[in-house]
């Protein structure tokens, strides 16, 4: 039977770990010695090889998300409606991260000799920078050398750049526009081919990693990853049932009537994890839910392609228990760099392979708050439960958001549809 990736990334972490820990029984100290010597930098040349793609990444595809949310936005007062909905709730869902997940971490805490094991285990992780004070943090938004802020990984001020270069982008005459936006997009393809070549040997890298934690950490690795799944998992779920209170707010839905119309796109959601393949059951739902087909046709294409509910939050949640995992006390300047990058860099990582999206959506997140990124290599393979809860949150929340979009642009609720309206959702 082929495996799929995640299944022989995550096949490749059990058997790393427990390898680790067979050495360690093995009472050979010699042997555990050399063998994580070998294994230490084959897993870090791995990391560092997926880690080059991330500024040229993360720059392509803020530009070419830019370029296409501006595009829909010309293209009717719904479609920028919608567009300002989703930014508002990105923003929403990123500072909705920087509450939960230090409550449930005090909640829930990692055993300490676990927590102690893994920053043990991991010692090539070091924090890649300090936070700067309040007045640095102002003083450095608006970057002096846009290159040199690459350059540094001085991911914040770089965003920012990029940001204002795309909207820019959006103002210049058409035939220059979509010329720079083709070359932005074949950057992005590149990178995505180079990511694919990356994860491709992605097992012997995780595998690498693995072994040296499993032989520094023991056992303990195991109930540290399951921990952090549980955290994560917790903070997607809250911004997936976040759904039906912005559909009863915002389009007046009773829960009942909500859950109802979702079920099929839910249920496909849990079994595909494609927002993308969920599409036609979501146009579905919002033609029972009374949205006529001439609101969602518009805004349901445009979530799934420029909306992610659950990135936000669930990418600074990872990068929050990483901190956490090395005892890294998190300031208020912290949290106000990682909520800004994760709102800014989710809609660029839509439509992405989902171990790529990972990375490429995470990474910018450490980097910006001054955190190890190495920990990736390692979480990037018990992603297949939280990737679950990110896609049920992302069809339920694109649902809702579509439904409010609609009540607040004067389309009223449809008992029955036109000819073309049936024809839309049969096809669907």
């Amino acid at each position: 039977m082929k495996l799929s990736q995640p299944t022989r990334i995550l096949l490749a972490l059990v058997l790393g770990l427990g390898a680790g820990i067979l050495a360690v029984l093995l009472e050979n100290p010699a042997l555990v010695e050399r063998s994580t010597a070998i294994a230490e930098p084959i897993g870090t040349l791995w990391l560092n090889a997926l880690q080059m793609t991330i500024v040229p990444l993360v720059v392509a595809l803020l530009v070419t998300g830019i370029a296409a949310s501006a595009e829909a936005a010309r293209a009717s007062r719904l479609a920028t409606r919608a567009l300002v909905l989703f930014v508002v709730l990105l923003w929403t869902s990123a500072l909705a991260a920087a509450l939960l997940t230090p409550l449930f971490l005090n909640l829930f805490p990692l055993p300490v000799e676990s927590a102690a094991a893994l920053r043990e285990a991991l010692t090539s992780a070091t924090p890649v920078g300090d936070a700067p004070s309040f007045a640095q943090f102002i003083q450095s938004i608006v970057p002096t050398n846009p290159v040199a802020a690459a350059s540094e990984s001085a991911i914040l001020p770089l965003i920012v750049f990029v940001v204002i270069f795309a909207f820019a982008l959006t103002r210049i005459p058409e035939e220059p526009r979509k010329a720079l936006v083709g070359f932005f997009q074949a950057i992005a393809d590149t990178m995505l081919v180079v990511i694919g070549w990356v994860l491709w040997i992605a097992p012997i890298g995780v595998f690498a990693l693995a072994y040296v934690v499993g032989a520094r950490a023991g056992g303990a690795a195991f109930g540290a990853l399951l921990h952090y799944v549980l955290i994560v998992t917790a903070v997607g779920i809250v911004i997936w049932l976040a759904a039906w209170p912005v559909a009863l707010i915002g389009a007046r839905l009773s829960p009942i009537r909500f859950t109802r119309a979702v079920a099929a796109s839910q249920a496909l959601a849990f079994s595909t994890q494609s927002s993308l393949a969920c599409l036609p059951p979501m146009l579905r739902a919002a033609g029972k839910l009374g949205v006529p087909v001439a609101a969602s046709g518009v805004v349901l294409p445009m979530a799934v392609a420029i909306f992610r509910a659950t990135g936000p939050a669930m990418n600074l949640a990872v990068a929050i228990y990483i901190a956490y995992w090395f005892g890294i006390e998190l300031s208020w300047t912290h949290y106000a760099l990682g909520v800004a990058a994760a709102a800014t860099t989710t809609m660029g990582a839509v439509g992405i392979p989902g171990q790529a999206s990972f990375v490429t959506s995470i990474a910018p997140i450490c980097i910006a708050m001054g955190l190890p990124i190495e920990p990736l290599a390692l979480l990037i393979a018990v992603e297949v439960v939280p990737d679950l809860v990110r896609t049920l949150g992302n069809v339920g929340m694109d649902v809702a958001a579509t439904a409010t979009v609609a009540r607040h642009s004067g389309f009223e609720e449809s008992d029955g549809d036109s000819r073309e309206d049936r024809l839309l959702k049969e096809g669907a």
